[in-house]
């Protein structure tokens, strides 16, 4: 019995498709948010961000680039705990007086936004997984990584990202 026969157009229009869908589709997935610090293709990922550059008239010489928003103020941040920013989705924590640490509000475990600081730990509702509020490792599972750092400097009584 013959094979039905293809025309060889059809095959390469579908090949040719589905490497673009694919392409699209790992493009998408290739970085979740990095401004957010989110998890991509399961690997977690640094937070980055790049300041916006300052507005002003073309042909202006004379203006000063604006440094990058503040996150919180060093008041916000309690000694031994922290604070979360759900929209940035960063957690920022002073385990010592004057001592500032940031990391990813996204759980390693499956992603969902961690609820509270308290007792020296970074805490998931999700599932139970806690994390040290100095390094972002993992204090209790399920999680099996740690919350990836943020980089952030503190700019007199303001704490930015770096």
């Amino acid at each position: 019995m013959a094979e039905p026969s293809v025309p060889a157009s059809s095959r390469r229009t579908v090949l040719a498709c589905a490497g673009a869908a694919c392409a699209a589709v790992l493009a998408g997935c290739s970085r979740y948010n990095s401004n957010n610090g989110g998890v991509a293709g399961g690997q977690p990922q640094q937070a980055t961000s790049s300041p916006a550059a300052p507005a002003g008239s073309a042909g202006s010489s004379s203006g000063a680039a604006a440094g990058p928003a503040a996150l919180a103020s060093t008041s916000d941040i309690p000694v031994g705990g922290g604070k979360i920013l759900t929209d940035k989705k960063i957690v920022i924590t002073q385990p010592q007086s004057g001592a500032f640490h940031a990391f990813s509000a996204v759980c390693t475990h499956a992603g969902c936004t961690v609820g509270s600081v308290t007792g020296g730990t970074i805490n998931c509702p999700c599932h139970g997984s806690r994390f040290n509020i100095t390094n972002g490792s993992v204090v209790n599972g399920p999680a099996a990584s740690p919350l990836p750092a943020v980089n952030i400097k503190v700019q007199g009584s303001s704490i930015v990202q770096a």
